[in-house]
């Protein structure tokens, strides 16, 4: 991706101006929103390949905003940055809850903030075809569809991205951990059960295909992706 569009969603002129800059002078495209409408609109008109919200806009909240991006069929794969003052980790969880990619709280480093753009871009594009095939499931990047078998599977954002992940890394054990550094980030803080939860939700989408026991508890140690039932 070698000129990534970022929509910025900031109703703070002050902090917007240096975000814009800080992006530009990275050599990245910028486009402008002052509030969540503004922001959807541009959304939908421009198909940023990243968007920094913010959580506190003026009338419709950002995390309105995330969770009507996030179910809608052309910008649920579009990666969300949220940008807060809330630092509690019940609000961090709704976020990523919601669909969030990564979450950054007020006030931040503009260069760490460059350093962890940079690096879920780089997660969502080094080494992702356009289709993963494992066993009977088709994952399509482009289109962000899972089917099993030619039948449609619905996922949230970060159960899709787990899926992703592991069809990527088949027969690999991960801790908990590692699936939090990958999928969430490093340097985002949130427990270990957020994996657990998520895991859970991921089997529940499979099982009406009986395609759950691809996704393998490792004891001790972990999960692991496999096609091949456990003895």
């Amino acid at each position: 991706m070698s000129t990534p569009t970022i929509l910025v969603v900031e109703d703070e002129s002050a902090i917007r101006e240096m975000l814009c800059f800080t992006l530009q002078a990275a050599e990245m495209t910028v486009l402008e929103a002052g509030n969540a409408e503004q922001g959807w609109q541009l959304a939908l008109t421009s198909m940023p390949d990243l968007i920094l919200l913010d959580w506190m806009l003026p009338g419709v909240p950002g995390v309105s905003l995330l969770s009507r991006l996030k179910v809608h069929d052309k910008l649920k794969h579009i990666p969300v940055i949220m940008l807060t003052a809330r630092a509690d980790e019940v609000d961090q969880l709704q976020g990523f809850d919601m669909g969030a990619d990564d979450y950054v709280t007020k006030p931040f480093s503009p260069r760490t903030l460059l350093a962890r753009i940079r690096a879920l871009l780089r997660r969502l594009d080094d080494g992702v075809g356009e289709v993963i095939v494992a066993g009977r499931m088709r994952l399509d990047n482009t289109s962000h569809r899972l089917t099993i078998d030619g039948d449609e599977v619905k996922l949230g954002p970060k159960e899709f991205r787990l899926l992703q992940f592991f069809m990527l890394h088949i027969n690999r054990v991960f801790t908990r951990n590692q699936l939090l550094d990958e999928v969430w980030g490093d340097r985002v803080v949130v427990e270990d059960r957020t994996i657990d939860v998520h895991i859970r939700r991921l089997r529940r989408a499979l099982e009406e295909h009986g395609c759950e026991s691809y996704i393998q508890t490792i004891r001790g140690s972990g999960y692991r992706f496999s096609v091949i039932d456990p003895d």
